[in-house]
């Protein structure tokens, strides 16, 4: 069962919490992947929202898969971040609470649906685009120096 669309059949555009995990992969350069996402077609983090019954694990892993095509396992906590009031393009209105964390690549392949994701690239942590919301910001900031385990 899609959990969102399931609520959202209930409660329409209302705002409702919901929580996401997602975070960081990095590659040899220590560059970081970033996901065009095809809901706003701005950038952000991989990962996605929490279903009903899922771990943060379970979560991370299954939604890092969908929008990335890689097998990962999560490591360590960057951050929790929960000041963040989203709206989307089809006005439906959530506070998001996301869970930061770092990846470890396990294998797969980069791959798009190019649906949920139109693009992935690495970039250099200090020359990162955009990026789509201010969770996705505070976590690159927290990234960039080197932060773990932040409360925001």
């Amino acid at each position: 069962m899609d959990y969102i669309r399931w609520l959202r059949s209930k409660v329409g555009h209302e705002r409702i919490i919901l929580t996401f995990v997602g975070g960081c992969i990095f590659n040899a350069k220590g560059e970081v992947l970033l996901q065009r996402r095809g809901d706003s077609s701005r950038w952000g983090f991989p990962g996605g929202a929490i279903e009903p019954g899922e771990s943060i694990q379970q979560a991370a892993v299954r939604e890092v898969k969908e929008e990335t095509g890689l097998d990962v396992e999560v490591g360590r906590l960057i951050g929790i971040y929960t000041d963040c009031d989203m709206e989307y393009p089809n006005g439906d209105k959530a506070h998001s609470i996301c869970i930061g964390v770092e990846f470890k690549v396990l294998g797969g392949q980069l791959a798009c649906d190019h649906v949920e994701t139109l693009a992935l690239q690495y970039f250099p942590l200090d020359e990162m685009p955009e990026l789509f919301c201010k969770q996705h910001k505070a976590l690159a900031r927290d990234v960039r120096r080197k932060a773990y385990g932040v409360i925001d």
